[in-house]
């Protein structure tokens, strides 16, 4: 075997690896109904942009790109599905925003997409644990306990939310129903839903900063590679969370990534001003997604579970 045969073979070694330790821990599993309150988005529609600065600039509607797997217009519809209540999420739309996000990664490529494989490890303990849920009866919540879940909820608030009692209906509700049925260790690695939760949560501030980064238009210089904001964005979050060896094997898989052309058609913008105005509107609605999730969890003292 020559060098180079050598060398490919142990960068796909090493990008394998990373793949079961990128959230520390570690299938696509089908999950017809088990979340009840919310109705899915099946198909792709038009969405009409909110008034605002967006509006003004003239990109009312984000369309249907044909022949891609990964459609942003999915991505935010379940983004914008996500917020219940005062300062709850509702699990499946966000579990379905994590889906279109990991068909965003795979895009990028292979080496990038191992990366994927362990995020949507992820989102499969949660739905499993709320198939088991399901089918056990006293793993549901009765409608007073939902409100214990809404700390800074109203009556009204409350009176909604009693409507929708399931175990792993919302973040607090799993929350909730973890902590007292003692399935969160904060001493060790365990798959609770809440664990599982926090990777996810960081790894969404790591693509919110990576998407973010992509829409800036600088006054003055050259736009910086895709590749070097996405290093910037992981070592600023994720790397705050992983080992030497796992940062640098991380460092190979965003080397491979697409040139910003290919970001363009991702999206089926023309140029870096319109790429800006809708990753903006995915931005906004991550941010929204990510500050009730970090709410949630601090609240419960869990954003250093082990």
């Amino acid at each position: 075997m020559g060098v180079k045969s050598k060398a490919a073979a142990a960068i796909l070694v090493l990008l394998l690896f990373l793949g079961s330790l990128w959230l520390q821990g570690g299938l696509d599993y089908h999950w017809d109904s088990c979340l009840k309150g919310y109705n899915q988005v099946n198909k792709l529609h038009q969405l009409s942009n909110s008034s605002g600065a967006d509006g003004a600039e003239g990109l009312r509607v984000l369309k249907e790109c044909p022949g891609q797997t990964f459609q942003v217009a999915l991505l935010l519809s379940h983004l914008l599905a996500t917020p219940a209540y005062t300062s709850d999420l509702l699990l499946q739309p966000y579990l379905s925003s994590w889906d279109e996000l990991v068909k965003f990664m795979e895009a990028l490529g292979p080496m990038v997409g191992l990366i994927s494989k362990e995020i949507e490890s992820k989102t499969t303990i949660i739905r499993q644990l709320a198939l088991l849920a399901e089918e056990n009866p006293e793993a549901e919540l009765l409608p007073d306990t939902i409100n214990s879940v809404s700390t800074d909820g109203g009556t009204k608030n409350n009176l909604e939310a009693s409507k929708h009692s399931d175990a792993y209906h919302s973040v607090r509700s799993m929350i909730w129903v973890e902590l007292n049925r003692g399935l969160v260790d904060f001493n060790h690695q365990t798959d609770s839903g809440c664990r599982t939760l926090l990777r996810l949560h960081r790894a969404l501030l790591w693509l919110k900063l990576f998407l973010e980064k992509l829409a800036e238009t600088p006054v003055a210089g050259r736009l910086k590679s895709p590749s070097e904001l996405c290093r910037e964005a992981y070592q600023s979050t994720l790397a705050n969370h992983h080992a030497w060896f796992v940062r640098r094997a991380a460092e190979l898989a965003f080397i491979a990534m697409p040139e910003r052309g290919f970001f363009f058609r991702l999206v089926c913008v023309q140029n870096q001003e319109e790429l800006r105005i809708i990753l903006n509107r995915v931005v906004k609605a991550t941010e929204e997604v990510y500050d009730r999730t970090q709410k949630a969890l601090e609240e419960n003292g869990m954003l250093d579970l082990p």
